[in-house]
């Protein structure tokens, strides 16, 4: 038996170890993150979401609906420390190139039993605000 070694050095996201239970992922920077790509936002409706920003900058939005559409924040992410998404909180990550996350969520999460919500331009504007 050997020690699994494992990296990703791409644009976006890739799945680096899984198993039945949970998944591990590295984030790399990607257009859709950038500032200047940023038009959705996505939740996972049944499981939680941990993102550890290990270099660069993130700015971690996240919105929750109320009667008159979105309440959008932000928590730019400080490295090393855990930042959990809880299960149907809508979100996603705002990154420079220079950025490297680690991800781990269940394994079975996916397009099945998450929603993407596009924005408006007026939303992205205030999340281009939020995360400048």
């Amino acid at each position: 038996m050997n020690i699994a070694v494992s990296e990703f050095s791409g644009e976006g996201m890739s799945r680096v170890y899984e198993n039945r239970k949970w998944m591990v992922g590295i984030k790399n920077w990607k257009p859709a993150n950038d500032i200047t790509g940023i038009d959705c936002l996505e939740r996972h409706n049944e499981t939680d979401e941990t993102f550890v920003l290990l270099s660069g900058h993130c700015t971690l939005i996240y919105a929750n609906e109320e009667a008159g559409g979105l309440d959008v924040r932000a928590v730019v992410m400080e490295p090393f420390k855990v930042y959990t998404i809880p299960a149907a909180l809508w979100h996603n990550t705002v990154t420079r190139r220079d950025t490297k996350m680690m991800l781990i969520e269940d394994s079975a999460t996916g397009q099945a039993n998450s929603d993407v919500m596009t924005l408006s331009p007026d939303q992205i504007a205030e999340v281009q605000k939020l995360a400048g």
